[in-house]
């Protein structure tokens, strides 16, 4: 997919991955040297021709020692809205006086497919082409499976596993206050439940059954904006506190969860100062229970 005028989210996003090119003091040939990235894939990812594989974001920021966090969240917004997913979700966005328990109206944390250079192939007889077209249907199943179970549910490692170099950096109590980003508990979550806050911010209660956490995040907000999750009296809270955050996701950290348990979630706007009268600096909330 091609387009010659980058949005404004993989601007955002290319934005950010020039500064960390920059911090790591490497050329576009020296980036290609340390990832498994062509030359130039990398000018593509840095101009906002095309949005970057989440692995490049993530080998950038490692190269830059630079937390994932914040880059993972402009990557996953100018994903959602390269793929046409952002489209859809707003218009599946539920009322924001019935909270959804439906499917999360955005993408999830999980890793999309990364783009590939045409390829050409002559014909060898009619035999090989046949067995090509077969072929190519084959994989071309596969792939579209893959995608499907990478975007929405991952498969989970049974609880008792250990953290891998791949899988989830902690898991249960261990992960309490932690970012489920940096943690990795944000790959195949669960959302329990959406909600839209009167000042036109969308929430999401979350919930990583491989982790035993749940967390909510925010987007479409202001800075001043805060967000609370609670469960058994242990709240955890995030604020918007910049423009780059008004721009992403913002995460709170986690909280420990367990099948059945009320998750809660309360919005508080930053106030505009009007006395009006006005929805705008009321706090709202919503919950759900873990599935």
């Amino acid at each position: 997919m091609t387009r010659t005028t980058p949005s404004p989210e993989r601007a955002r996003l290319a934005a950010a991955l020039r500064d960390l090119r920059t911090r790591t003091g490497l050329s576009m040939v020296g980036l290609a040297e340390r990832t498994a990235f062509s030359k130039s894939s990398w000018e593509r990812y840095l101009n906002g021709k095309s949005v970057p594989p989440r692995d490049a974001v993530r080998e950038l920021c490692r190269l830059a020692s630079e937390p994932e966090g914040r880059c993972l969240a402009l990557w996953e917004i100018a994903e959602s809205e390269w793929s046409g997913r952002a489209a859809h979700a707003r218009r599946t966005d539920p009322p924001a006086e019935t909270p959804s328990t439906a499917p999360e109206p955005v993408p999830s944390e999980a890793s999309a497919p990364a783009s590939r250079d045409d390829t050409r192939a002559g014909h060898r007889g009619a035999a090989v082409a046949v067995l090509a077209s077969v072929c190519a249907v084959v994989v071309g199943g596969v792939a579209i499976t893959l995608f499907l179970v990478l975007g929405k549910d991952a498969p989970y490692p049974s609880p008792s596993a250990s953290p891998s170099a791949t899988g989830p950096r902690c898991r249960g109590t261990a992960c309490e206050g932690r970012n489920p980003m940096d943690m990795k508990c944000g790959v195949g979550p669960q959302t329990l439940a959406s909600h839209r806050t009167a000042s036109g911010a969308m929430l999401e209660l979350r919930h990583s059954r491989t982790c035993g956490t749940s967390w909510a995040r925010m987007w479409g907000t202001r800075i001043g904006d805060r967000l609370e999750v609670t469960a058994d009296g242990h709240p955890r809270s995030a604020e918007v506190e910049d423009k780059a955050d008004a721009a992403a996701y913002v995460y709170t950290p986690m909280t420990t969860t367990r099948t059945g348990q009320v998750v809660r979630a309360c919005f508080r706007p930053a106030s505009d100062g009007s006395s009006d009268g006005s929805s705008l600096g009321k706090e709202e909330c919503f919950e759900s229970r873990v599935r």
